[in-house]
C-alpha cells in the first residue's frame, strides 16, 4: 500500500496540505465537501502536487515538513524548480509511531520489557450528540497521541461542520474517523473492550480506574477499544454488556459530572504515560544570592522600619526582627530578586531636596 502527501489549492487561493492512503478518493471527498475542516468552505479545490511514500510514518513526516514551507517554496515545488526547493524546510522531530494506526506505539522500556507493545487504543464515541463535542474529544485524543476515532450512530450524522472548529487543528483524527451502526460493529476487531461509566447498570464486570486500565492495555499486545457514551445519559446497559471491563474515574460522589471531552482526556492521559511524548523544556532557576547580599537587603528593610516606628513596643523588637529574618530567608532569593526588593525599598526613602 502507498501513502500520499498532497497539496490542494483552495478557491480563496490558499493551500491545504494533507496525507491519505487513497489519493483519488480523498481529493473527491474534499471537492464534495464530505470532510469537515479547512477545505469545507473553500471549494472548489485543485490538486497541485502529490508524492507517494511506502509507509504512513514517512508520509506524515513529509506532510509536516511541507506544511512549514512558505507559499513561494510550495509554488516552486509545483513548478519543479528544485533549486528553490533545495533549501529544506526547518527540521521537525520524527512523528510518533502512535500516529500510525497500523504500527504499535513506542513504549517506555521499563514498562514494556521484551514483550511486543500494544497498538494505541481505539476511542469509540457511542451515539454522540453534538459535533462540537466530537471535535473536543478529537482534540483531547491528539494531545496524548491517539488518532483512531470511531463513531457509533452520531445523532447529527457525519461529517459534522461543528466538529472541526472545536478540534482546534486535530484534523487528522476527524478525517480518519469511522462511522458504525452499532457498538458490536465498531469493536469487532478489538480483543479488549472497556466501557467508561459511573453506573454498573446491573452488569457484573471488573471495574478499573483509568490508570489501571492503561497499565493493562500496555501490558497486552492486541488492540483495545474504549467506549464513551452520549453526553446526556452515558452508555446504556446493552452498550456496557459488550465490554469486558468497566472504567470508572474516581470523582466527587456529590458531583459526578464529567463532559465527554473531559472523560476522554482523563483516559487518554493515563494511557500516554507509557508513551514518548514531548515535555516542556526545563528552565534553570537563578542561583541563590550570596548571604552578604541578603543581609544587606534585610538591614536596609530593618533601617526603614525602625525609622518609620514599626518596632513597637520596644520589648518585642528582638522577636519581631527574628521573625522578619526568618521570613526573608525562607524563599532562597536570587541576586536579581534581592536587587529588585532593594530598589523598591530605596524608592520608599524620602528624597532629599537638591541644593540649599
Amino acid at each position: 500500500m502507498s501513502f500520499y502527501v498532497y497539496i490542494l489549492r483552495c478557491a480563496d487561493g490558499s493551500y491545504y496540505t494533507g496525507h491519505t492512503d487513497d489519493l483519488e478518493r480523498r481529493v473527491a471527498q474534499h471537492q464534495a465537501g464530505a470532510l469537515p475542516g479547512y477545505t469545507h468552505d473553500r471549494r472548489p479545490v485543485e490538486l497541485m502536487w502529490a508524492q507517494d511514500f511506502p509507509t504512513r510514518i514517512d508520509a506524515l513526516e513529509r506532510e509536516r515538513q511541507v506544511k512549514d514551507w512558505s507559499r513561494a517554496k510550495k509554488e516552486a515545488l509545483f513548478a519543479g524548480n528544485w533549486r528553490s526547493v533545495s533549501v529544506a524546510a526547518r527540521s521537525r522531530p520524527r512523528v510518533s509511531a502512535a500516529l500510525d494506526a497500523g504500527s504499535p506505539a513506542p513504549q517506555d522500556e521499563s514498562r514494556s520489557g521484551s514483550q511486543p507493545s500494544a497498538p494505541p487504543p481505539v476511542i469509540v464515541l457511542v451515539r454522540p450528540q453534538l459535533g462540537e463535542n466530537i471535535g473536543k474529544a478529537a482534540r483531547a485524543m491528539l494531545n496524548f497521541g491517539l488518532v483512531e476515532l470511531r463513531l457509533v450512530a452520531p445523532r447529527d450524522g457525519w461529517p459534522n461542520p461543528q466538529a472541526a472548529p472545536a478540534a482546534s487543528g486535530a484534523d487528522i483524527v476527524l478525517e480518519r474517523a469511522q462511522v458504525f451502526d452499532s457498538v458490536a460493529e465498531a469493536v469487532a476487531d478489538c480483543a479488549h473492550v472497556y466501557a467508561t461509566t459511573v453506573r454498573k447498570r446491573g452488569v457484573t464486570k471488573p471495574v478499573m480506574t483509568p490508570a489501571a486500565a492503561a497499565e493493562t492495555i500496555h501490558a497486552g499486545s492486541q488492540r483495545s477499544a474504549i467506549l464513551f457514551g452520549p453526553e446526556r445519559s452515558g452508555l446504556e446497559t446493552d452498550d456496557v454488556a459488550v465490554a469486558r471491563t468497566i472504567i470508572t474515574v474516581p470523582i466527587n460522589p456529590a458531583f459526578g459530572s464529567l463532559n465527554l471531552a473531559q472523560a476522554v482526556i482523563l483516559v487518554a492521559y493515563e494511557w500516554s504515560k507509557g508513551q514518548v511524548l514531548a515535555s516542556p523544556p526545563a528552565v534553570d532557576a537563578d542561583p541563590p544570592a550570596p548571604q552578604v547580599e541578603l543581609d544587606g537587603m534585610i538591614a536596609q528593610l530593618d533601617t526603614l522600619l525602625d525609622e518609620g516606628g514599626y518596632f513597637f513596643p520596644p520589648d518585642r523588637t528582638p522577636a519581631t526582627r527574628r521573625m522578619l529574618r526568618t521570613l526573608l530567608t525562607k524563599p532562597g532569593w536570587s541576586s536579581q530578586e534581592v536587587r529588585t526588593v532593594r530598589g523598591i525599598l530605596s524608592s520608599l526613602v524620602p528624597k532629599r531636596p537638591r541644593g540649599g
